[in-house]
This record gives C-alpha cells, structure tokens and sequence, in this order.
C-alpha cells in the first residue's frame, strides 16, 4: 500500500466515506443551496446554488450507490429543490427578502413549532410503551376547546390550561382502555376518538357559544426578555411561556426515556413486553400511564393553539387542521426521539412560517409554501427520507399469561 493509501486509512476518513454520512451531509448541502441566496449570506450569484447543489446531488447518487437508496435519492431531491429555491431567491428582490428572511422568522417558526413539539412527544411516550396514538388530532382538538371553556369559566389561563390537560387524559384513557384491556385495533380505535372529539367540541361550542366566542378570555402569557441584543429581541425575546416549556419538556423526555429506570421500563414494554413482565414490569400499568400522559402532553398543544399568540383567546370547529397528524409525522421523522422528533416539528413550524411571510410576493406562493407541512407528512408516512424503525411491540396487544 502506498503512503497516500496509507494516510487514507483511518476512521476519521472512513466515517467521511460511509454512506449515511455522506447521505446527511447531501442533505445539508441541499437545504444550504436553498438559503445561499437569503440573508444573511445574499449570495447574489446563481452560480453558488447551481454549485453547492450538484456537489448535493453527487453525494447523494454516491450514497445511493452504497446501498442507502432512500438516504441518497432523498439528498439527491434535496439538492435539486436546493438549485431551484437558490436560482428564485437570486432573481428576487433584496428588500422582499429581507422583509421574509428577519429575525421575527425565527420565532414564528419556534411559535408554529410549539404545538407540534408537544404532540410529537406525546406520541412517542405512548408508542414507546407500545400503543399507537392516532389519536393525538382529537386530544389537541379537545385540549383548544375546553382550555378556552376552562378559562372562560375559571377566569384563569391556568384554569383552562388544566382543564385543557383534564379533557386530553380522558381521551387518553378510552383509548387505553381500548387499546390495553379489550386489545381492539389501536389505529381503528384512534381514528374513532379523533371523530369522536370533533363531534364533542362541535357540539359544546354551539351550546356555550352559538359557534363564536365573544367574550375576552384569560390567555397563556408570553415571557419577555430584555437585553438580548435587536436580533435575539426580535427573534426570542417575547415568545409565549409553553413555548418555553417545549424546549423544556424536550430535555425532560431524553433524560426520563433514556437515563432513568422508568424510561428504561417505557422502552422495554415497548420492545418486549413478555420480558419485561418477565423481571416484574407491570406492562398494564406502564402502558396506561404513558397513554394517560401522552393525553395530558398533547393536550397542551392545543391549549397552546386556543389560548396562545396564534388563537388568543379564540376557538372554531376543527382548529388543529390536522396538526396532530403532523405532530405524529415529526415523531416518525424524529425516530421516536425527542431531539428528532423536536428537529422534524421545528422544520414543519418554519414551512408554516415562511409560507406566511411570503405573503409579500403572492398569495399563491404562500398557499403553496402552505402545503408544505402535509407534503412533509405524506413523506413521513412513507417513509421515504432514511429509514425508521418503530418499537417492536408498538400496535401489538399484549395479554398477561
């Protein structure tokens, strides 16, 4: 061997010659060819897209070459979304761009983000115990209703935001109950209880409200903070408290699932339930605390869309559109790991963002933009992008022998 061939030989070139590596990093060039163009950088010149996004291209028929397909052929698509994306920022004016690319972007984006995070940590608890949660839509959906009955009535945000929570876990718990003791179909049983709830809220709007609410109520403050700079002001200064409390609850849920013993019993009843009754798990108990959580968690999204900046106070018939769904996509994206699932949720919450900033070219580029997010799930369902694996016993009924 030769003393090129040689130096060539050590693991730091070998990570750099693996196939998901050059795979992720395919993705990244891809998405940065999109942004080359936009402030900061303003890269003017449609060269730099063009360039950066054939190296994205390259890597990624490399990759699929070495037996990642989806990885590769995804980095690929990416890196010719990139070239487009880069080519139309260039021929677009500077102060448009700079009217959509600021630092209110970037807490819009953590803002649409926040309900998404939740739902997508909701679910994973719950699919890390073995039971699919489909029925995340109706358990936010439930949670923006009764938060904005809760706070009416209670006179508190604190008030609707435990009632939101309330109304959530007992969703939660038909679905548990279902699920766990009359071992019914999981996915049946979810989609009946997000049917269920849009009936529920539909109906108790009517009857308090006459379908519109009137009245000023007690909504979710938001946390200023001072001194940051105008650039991190702007951006983070002033987003609302649950927002915070995501970014929290992400941390929280890696150190519970994968640093404690209870997470370490989550996980196992998830992946073989027979050997964790094995050793002494009581697998029904762990199996509906996490549904009953996972209730109680998503539920906070939806309070987040009632009485949060976005809702403010408000509420109409089926306000989620569909959010849960998306929250379920992110946690698929995620891998059924918080910082992924938060990562995914965050990449939806800026598609939703900066289709609402591009309102200063056309409505029609901000209704495309628009369907980004559900574009983004179909590829999640498919799996398309990478391969995930679910926990192994996720969706299977399990009877105690």
């Amino acid at each position: 061997m030769t003393a090129w061939g040689q130096r060539l030989e050590n693991p730091v070139s070998d990570q750099l010659r693996n196939p998901t590596t050059t795979g992720y990093v395919g993705l990244a060039l891809g998405a940065f060819a999109a942004i080359i163009a936009i402030p900061p950088i303003e890269a003017r010149s449609p060269t730099w897209p063009i360039a950066v996004g054939i190296v994205a291209i390259a890597l990624g028929i490399w990759t699929a070459t070495r037996g990642r397909r989806k990885l590769g052929w995804g980095a690929a698509v990416i890196g010719l979304l990139g070239i487009g994306l880069g080519i139309l920022a260039t021929r677009s004016g500077t102060a448009n761009l700079e009217s959509v690319f600021d630092a209110t972007l970037i807490g819009q984006t953590f803002g649409f983000a926040t309900p998404l995070v939740f739902g997508a940590i909701a679910g994973m608890l719950s699919e890390r115990s073995g039971i699919i949660n489909i029925a995340l839509e109706g358990m936010m959906l439930m949670g923006a209703f009764w938060a904005v009955y809760g706070s009416d009535k209670g006179g508190s945000w604190i008030v609707g935001l435990l009632v939101g929570m309330l109304s959530g876990g007992v969703l939660a718990l038909v679905l548990a109950y279902f699920a766990i003791h009359l071992r019914a179909d999981q996915i049946v049983v979810g989609i009946g209880i997000n049917f269920l709830a849009l009936g529920i809220t539909g109906y108790f709007f009517q009857q308090f409200y006459n379908g519109q609410v009137a009245k000023q109520i007690s909504t979710v403050p938001n946390l200023h903070i001072a001194g940051l700079g105008h650039f991190l002001e702007a951006s983070i200064g002033n987003l609302s408290i649950l927002t915070w409390a995501s970014f929290v609850l992400v941390i929280v849920a890696w150190v519970v699932l994968f640093k404690t013993p209870l997470g370490l019993r989550i996980r196992a009843c998830g992946e073989h339930p027979r050997a964790a009754d094995t050793v002494g798990i009581n697998v029904y108990l762990v199996r509906y605390s996490a549904v009953i959580v996972s209730g109680l968690l998503v539920a906070i999204g939806g309070v987040y869309l009632s009485l949060g900046p976005t809702g403010n106070g408000s509420f109409i018939d089926n306000t989620t559109s569909g959010k849960g769904y998306i929250a379920l996509a992110a946690m698929i994206f995620g891998n059924w790991r918080p910082a992924g699932a938060f990562a995914a949720a965050t990449l939806f919450g800026f598609s939703t963002a900066l289709a609402l900033k591009l309102q200063v070219y056309s409505p029609q580029a901000s209704a495309l933009f628009g369907i980004l997010p559900y574009v983004l799930t179909l590829i999640a369902f498919a799996g398309v992008i990478g391969r995930v694996v679910p926990p192994a016993a996720e969706g299977k009924p399990y009877a105690k022998q």
